[in-house]
């Protein structure tokens, strides 16, 4: 499962879904690996376990086949308090792990395998994720 390996901070507050995916390298709004990629259209968080299966999904479908890259990486800690528990005596303790993921952000990117397996293949991994999607190719308008 993914997770960080180590962060300077054990717990995060929530923090705001906010804004969008600027289209400059960093921020991931660009197809910038692959020739098919999956989109973000709504804003949420996904978690670690959502990301695992859809490349599961993906890579099962193609056969492994061609190249897959994840753009996104869960980096936020979401923690919980345990049920009946009363309210106070601090914050619960770190249950998974999420990417905060706004809209226009490349989820997943694809290349070396035909467009028709292709989009069924990131179809199948939109079904495993909690944000809206589109599919996206290289030269595509954005």
């Amino acid at each position: 499962m993914l997770a960080p390996k180590r962060t300077k901070y054990r717990k995060q507050m929530r923090g705001r879904l906010k804004g969008f995916a600027r289209s400059d390298t960093r921020s991931g709004a660009r197809i910038a690996f692959g020739d098919f990629a999956l989109q973000a259209t709504e804003r949420g968080w996904v978690t670690a376990r959502e990301i695992e299966a859809g490349r599961m999904a993906i890579q099962r479908h193609v056969k492994r086949a061609g190249r897959l890259y994840i753009r996104i990486f869960p980096d936020k800690p979401v923690t919980k308090k345990p049920l009946e528990v009363r309210m106070g005596t601090g914050k619960g303790n770190v249950e998974y792990w999420v990417a905060v993921v706004r809209p226009g952000r490349i989820l997943f990117e694809m290349e070396g395998v035909p467009e028709p397996l292709a989009r069924e293949a990131l179809r199948l991994a939109s079904h495993k994720l909690s944000v809206a999607t589109q599919i996206r190719m290289r030269g595509d308008a954005p």
